[in-house]
């Protein structure tokens, strides 16, 4: 009998039918959960964005500046700071605590491709299971003006405010394409070369489901 242990081939382009839902106007910094609400709605399972807002981890650490030094948390261990609104200090949350979070929806069916090669995010689209990353909302790598360094309980860590995230539908020859929570736009193009770059200046931050 032969054996196939199914091997995924990378098609020349695809792209997803996704739901897209905006962030706004209830959770200005929710980019995380609301990417993720459109994964689980993909995968068949209605996750609203404001119960995932509810549900995901939270960080306890406050905002502070000391000796020109700036304190606050780190994003892997849990949401940093309001994600209701831009009157308080807040960032986000790295893929950690949302692929916990999506893990509560969907036991044993989460696959964390975080520090994976860009080509995997591209051989499981190909697979028709959208992907959520972490990137930034110009989706191009960022200079360094635009990090600031924060000193959290487990360490110094460069972060930006442009930090952002969405759900990956395709791609082409030239293009990726997203559903983006920013502006509730589906299937945004960026190019490839550039949101790769972002990707990986964001820790190659991405999780998608198992076929089931």
């Amino acid at each position: 009998m032969e054996h196939n242990t199914a091997v995924m081939t990378m098609k020349e382009e695809t792209l997803i039918d996704a739901p897209v839902i905006n962030q706004f106007p209830e959770l200005p910094r929710g980019c995380e959960v609301t990417s993720l609400s459109m994964l689980l709605q993909h995968a068949g399972i209605q996750a609203d964005k404001l119960t995932l807002a509810k549900e995901i981890k939270k960080n306890p650490e406050t905002y502070k500046i000391e000796n020109g030094k700036i304190h606050f948390g780190h994003p892997n261990d849990g949401f940093v700071g309001d994600m209701y609104s831009f009157d308080n200090p807040g960032l986000g949350v790295y893929h950690k605590p949302v692929k916990e979070l999506a893990e509560n929806y969907m036991p044993g069916s989460i696959l964390d491709l975080t520090g994976s090669d860009f080509k995997d995010i591209k051989t499981h689209l190909s697979d028709g299971r959208p992907i959520w990353v972490i990137t930034n909302t110009a989706y191009k790598k960022l200079s360094d003006e635009f990090f600031q360094t924060w000193h959290t309980p487990k360490g110094e860590i460069e972060i930006t405010y442009k930090e952002h995230s969405v759900l990956v539908t395709g791609y082409d020859q030239e293009f990726m394409y997203f559903n983006d929570p920013l502006t509730g736009e589906k299937n945004k193009a960026a190019s490839i070369q550039d949101f790769e770059e972002a990707w990986v200046q964001m820790e190659r931050q991405a999780f998608t489901y198992l076929p089931h």
